[in-house]
């Protein structure tokens, strides 16, 4: 969370209209927590069709902003607008749009992998016989088919985050919003799940991810977002954000906080006698 104390401006600052054509599109988002501003006027629009990568250090703000992006968290001021419709205007019609991920959030894990995606199919108003479909194509392309019957509390890391995406993109939703769904995860699912995106994308979804790993967001993504401090710092095409650098050393540059080690020269020392 951000440093920054004290309420955001009683009047903000005036901010230029929601791109309509965007698949998301953010003005002005403010959210205090108590005296801690997490968030302080994000402005930030995601390409229709885009792979879009938010990255930040830790307590950037990059949980709260998606959380309001998506509905799960009112903010103070601004608009959140998908595929120009106003989330907090028309939700409804805006969340029907979504389909989310979130970090941390805990699902229905005393249900089975199966019964998990029928109950969400059913909650986005699908009728049985496509709910029924749909949890069996998703499952195959988890590669959850064996584990249909077990309880998701008893999946690992790895077939959580999948029953949790399947669970997302069940009512066929055009924008993916997924907070670190590679954390945790081992090397063969996350790179089932990237394939899974990647597919998704080319038929014209749009996919929005947070991330810590520099790397995997320059291989994947089409378009990033820097944010710290609650603040965009830099936004685009990930060639036109890293310019001549890589992504992680463009991320440092804008975020700081690189430390000097001379002070372990006792940790030096002691790996140079062993």
């Amino acid at each position: 969370m951000s440093d920054q104390t004290g309420p955001p401006p009683a009047a903000p600052a005036p901010v230029p209209p929601p791109d309509v054509s965007a698949a998301l599109s953010l003005r002005g988002l403010w959210k205090r927590f108590g005296q801690k501003i997490a968030v302080a006027g994000v402005d930030l629009d995601v390409p229709t069709g885009s792979f879009f990568g938010l990255v930040g250090p830790n307590g950037a703000g990059k949980t709260t902003s998606l959380s309001m992006a998506t509905g799960l968290l009112r903010p103070d001021f601004g608009t959140v607008h998908v595929h120009g419709t106003d989330l907090w205007a028309l939700p409804e019609r805006a969340k029907a749009e979504l389909g989310v991920l979130p970090d941390g959030v805990r699902l229905f894990d005393r249900l089975t992998g199966a019964q998990l995606l029928t109950y969400a199919g059913l909650l986005r108003g699908l009728d049985r016989d496509t709910v029924a479909e749909r949890t069996e194509d998703l499952l195959q392309a988890m590669d959850l088919v064996g584990d249909r019957d077990t309880f998701v509390v008893d999946y690992s890391a790895g077939m959580t985050k999948k029953i949790g995406l399947a669970s997302a993109m069940i009512h066929a939703p055009r924008v993916l919003v997924l907070d670190e769904p590679f954390e945790a995860v081992d090397p063969v699912s996350a790179a089932n799940i990237r394939d899974i995106l990647h597919g998704y994308v080319a038929d014209g979804g749009t996919v929005v991810v947070s991330s810590h790993v520099m790397d995997l967001v320059q291989r994947m993504c089409s378009h990033v977002a820097v944010i710290a401090g609650g603040h965009v710092l830099a936004a685009g095409t990930v060639a036109g954000v890293r310019g001549e650098q890589s992504l992680e050393d463009r991320f440092v540059d804008l975020v700081g906080g690189r430390r000097e080690s001379e002070g372990l020269a006792w940790l030096r020392s002691s790996s140079a006698s062993s």
